[in-house]
C-alpha cells in the first residue's frame, strides 16, 4: 500500500490541484508522459494509472488521446474526489496501490511519482505487470538520486529516491523489458541540489511553496524543461536529473 501516505493531509491534495495547471514541473512532466505514450504505444486504446492523485495526468491523456479508455486507482478519498471532477467519465476506484484490476489487461499502465511512496514497490510493479496485456506498455516516473534526499521528500511522504540501475532491475524482475530510460529535470539539477541543501531541517516544513514560483521564474524553468524534452525526443537520454522516466513493455 502507499504506506508513506498514511496521514497525508487532505489539504495538500487541494493545494496541488490549485497549482498544477501552468506549473513548470507538472506541465512539463505531463508533456513528457504524453510524448512517451504516443511515441512508444501509438495504438494504445486503454490506459490504467496507479495512484491517480488529483487526476492531473489522466486529464491530460484524456484531452490528448480522446479515444483511449481511462481507468485508475487512488488510495486516498480526497484525491479521488478531485480526480473524478477532472476526468468524470474515467473508471476510478479507491484502492491500495497493489490492487490493480483483476482480470483486466490494459494496453498501457502507468505510475507517476507513486512508487517512491510505497514500502513494497516490487509488489506494485508485479501488480502493474498483471494489469498489462502481452505486448502492452509501462510508463513510470520517480524522483531520482538518493543524494538529493531532504525534508522535502519527508514532507511528500517519500520512502526513497531511486537509482536508475536499481529501478531497472526491479522493473525487469517484475517481467517487463525496458525500452527507454532517461532522466529529466536535468538542466536545472544544480539549482535543485542547492535548494535541497538549503531546505530547513525541521519537521514542520511545508513543501507546497516550492511549486509556487513567480511567473518569470516559472516561464524560465518551463523553457529549460522544454529544451530537455526536445533533446529527449531527438534520442538523448540524460544521465542525471531530479526525476527519471522509464518506458517498458510486457513481452508477448
Amino acid at each position: 500500500m502507499r504506506a508513506a501516505e498514511e496521514g497525508f493531509p487532505d489539504e495538500a491534495f487541494r493545494q496541488l490541484a490549485a497549482i498544477e495547471d501552468g506549473n513548470y514541473w507538472f506541465e512539463s512532466r505531463n508533456r513528457l508522459i504524453l510524448w512517451a505514450l504516443r511515441r512508444y504505444f501509438p495504438n494504445a486504446r486503454s490506459f490504467f494509472e496507479m495512484g491517480v492523485g488529483t487526476g492531473f495526468v489522466l486529464r491530460a491523456i484524456d484531452r490528448a488521446c480522446p479515444g483511449v479508455e481511462l481507468a485508475g486507482a487512488e488510495l486516498l478519498q480526497t484525491g479521488l474526489e478531485i480526480a473524478r471532477t477532472r476526468v468524470p467519465h474515467a473508471t476510478l476506484w479507491l484502492a491500495d496501490a497493489r490492487d490493480c484490476p483483476a482480470g483486466r489487461a490494459f494496453d498501457v499502465v502507468g505510475a507517476f511519482d507513486v512508487l517512491e511512496h510505497l514500502d513494497d514497490d516490487d509488489a506494485a510493479l508485479r501488480g502493474l505487470y498483471a494489469a498489462t496485456r502481452p505486448g502492452g506498455g509501462l510508463l513510470i516516473s520517480v524522483p531520482q538520486h538518493p543524494w538529493l534526499w531532504s525534508y522535502k521528500d519527508e514532507y511528500s511522504r517519500h520512502v526513497r529516491r531511486y537509482r536508475r540501475s536499481a529501478l531497472a532491475k526491479q522493473v525487469e524482475s517484475a517481467g517487463f523489458e525496458i525500452i527507454r530510460a532517461t532522466s529529466f529535470v536535468s538542466l536545472v539539477l544544480p539549482l535543485m541540489a542547492l535548494s535541497r541543501q538549503r531546505t530547513p531541517q525541521r519537521h514542520d516544513f511545508d513543501g507546497i511553496p516550492e511549486f509556487r514560483v513567480p511567473a518569470l521564474i516559472n516561464s524560465c524553468l518551463k523553457a529549460c524543461l522544454g529544451i530537455e524534452r526536445l533533446l529527449i525526443q531527438s534520442g538523448v537520454s540524460w544521465p542525471l536529473g531530479g526525476s527519471l522516466l522509464m518506458v517498458a513493455r510486457r513481452p508477448f
